[in-house]
């Protein structure tokens, strides 16, 4: 008899697994040009190091402001000035990330498969449930789950208790969904399980002995792991 595969609690990365950050070249060409794609590389690293820092100096700001000190810190690395208008209207678009290619088709499928699915980023409620919306993804998930509500970051043991706890599941039953390493690695060592989506075969996962429950391509591929 055919196994019937059992219906999954997932929790979804939204910066850099549902929606892409690096997508902000586009938006930066105007003001740096050929230094687009670098200048947009270098304000999501350091977006991901300020939400690092802050977490161990238990110095928090929200995902907000990490985000426009972060984009002041890379604009600067590269001897460009921005009007404070230039920096709003980046900020404001940065609410409006595409979704990526599979992001959408994905979870329509887990979604016709009866998981469980919800949002769980550092980002500020209102701030991500907006950017899943534009990018027409927040229909397929029950929630959000903010890291904002514990005023710290991922990977926080804290944050991850949080997402377990508002999802009602001890940590061995709820699913981490993200393409970020450290997220995996967090998650792991909190007791979640974990899927890594490694979209870019030479993204390499850090050799800390901890190794996630599931590797796919994209999130259709997830689908069909857990369907």
């Amino acid at each position: 008899m055919e196994e019937i595969a059992m219906p999954e609690t997932l929790a979804f990365d939204i910066y850099g697994t549902l929606v892409d950050p690096l997508k902000m070249e586009e938006k930066l060409e105007p003001f740096a040009g050929e230094k687009a794609g670098h200048l947009a590389k270098l304000w999501r690293e350091k977006q991901l190091e300020y939400t690092f820092r802050r977490a161990l100096m238990r110095r928090y700001e929200d995902f907000g402001v990490c985000t426009r000190q972060a984009l002041a810190f890379a604009t600067q690395s590269v001897g460009l000035e921005l009007s404070r208008e230039d920096e709003r209207n980046l900020i404001s678009a940065y609410q409006s990330l595409p979704a990526f290619e599979d992001a959408l088709p994905g979870l329509r499928a887990l979604r016709s498969q009866g998981h469980e699915m919800s949002a769980f980023s550092n980002g500020v409620e209102e701030s991500a449930r907006k950017v899943l919306e534009q990018a027409g993804l927040f229909e397929y998930l029950n929630t959000v789950i903010s890291a904002d509500e514990v005023k710290s970051f991922k990977p926080d043991p804290e944050v991850y208790r949080h997402a377990c706890e508002r999802l009602g599941g001890a940590p061995e039953e709820v699913w981490l969904v993200s393409s970020n390493p450290f997220d995996v690695i967090g998650a792991k060592s909190f007791g979640m399980r974990a899927a890594w989506v490694r979209r870019d075969p030479k993204t390499l996962l850090d050799p800390w002995d901890i190794e996630p429950d599931l590797v796919v391509r994209d999130l259709l591929h997830l689908a069909k792991e857990l369907g």
